[in-house]
This record gives structure tokens, C-alpha cells and sequence, in this order.
């Protein structure tokens, strides 16, 4: 098991996870078919060219499940009870095809849980950060996670 508990977490704790991923053409348009996303700017490439972008962008909800994803092996994998919320979900840059990602880190939160005394409730603010260094995602998730058991 790779995830941390509850009471192994501490307010600050930062993490550079190790998986990469870069974006292909086939991530971003069986995301948007799967989803029900007919975007042109996610799937016509002359419509992408003729935008502010000049070329496909990447859809969000990918970008952004992309980021939590890369988080859960060093974050919740076997420790999770449940995720309870994504709170100031931000994308200040866009993602194109081709483009490789990693993601950080950052304890931001720690709160025993009241109705659960085997868990607390850990707020993780992950980044999503491109070959440039340019955050192109980032959010608060709050999850329940369990302690370490006696």
C-alpha cells in the first residue's frame, strides 16, 4: 500500500510524485467522446486552428482527472474511506496534445473527523505542472482517509 493515513500527514507535507504522463490525441478525444463533449476546440482541428490557440486543447475535466489521478499512489491508495470534494478548481493555462505532466503536492489541511474516530479528513492542494513549468491545473480535494489502524 502506497497512501499515508490520516495520522502520517502532517500540515505542509509536500510531495513531487514520480508518474509522468504526456497527453496524447487518443486520451483527449475518447475523454470527450466518453463524456458527451462535442467541443470543436477538443475535436475539429480547423476549428482549433482558427482559435486564440491555433491547435486542439486538451479538455479540462481530462486535465483535471489527469492531476488527481497522478496524486493517488503516494496520496489515498489504500487509506481512502472517500473523496468528500474538489473545492477552487483552476486551469491558468491550457493543455495541448503532446504536452507531459507531473504533479504536486501539498498538505493544506488536517481535521479529525467527528462521526468517525478511525479517520480524519486530510485537504490536499494538488498541481498539474507541464514540461514548461507552467501550472495548468490545480484544486483543494478533501478526503476521508483512515488512521492508522492500532
Amino acid at each position: 500500500m502506497a497512501g499515508r493515513y490520516f495520522d502520517q500527514w502532517a500540515v505542509g507535507d509536500r510531495i513531487v510524485h514520480e508518474i509522468r504522463r504526456t497527453v496524447t490525441e487518443t486520451d483527449n478525444l475518447l475523454f470527450s467522446t466518453m463524456t458527451h463533449n462535442p467541443q470543436p476546440l477538443h475535436l475539429d482541428a480547423e476549428a482549433a486552428k482558427a482559435s486564440e490557440f491555433g491547435q486542439i486543447l486538451v479538455n479540462g475535466t481530462f486535465t483535471f482527472a489527469l492531476m488527481v489521478g497522478l496524486s493517488v499512489g503516494d496520496t489515498t491508495l489504500g487509506t481512502l474511506v472517500a473523496n468528500l470534494g474538489y473545492d477552487k478548481l483552476v486551469h491558468p493555462k491550457p493543455v495541448f496534445i503532446g504536452d507531459t505532466m507531473r504533479a504536486e503536492t501539498e498538505i493544506a489541511e488536517l481535521k479529525p473527523s467527528r462521526s468517525r474516530p478511525n479517520a480524519g479528513i486530510v485537504t490536499f492542494m494538488h498541481q498539474l505542472i507541464n514540461q514548461r513549468d507552467e501550472i495548468v491545473c490545480q484544486c483543494l480535494r478533501s478526503a476521508l482517509q483512515l488512521r492508522t489502524p492500532a
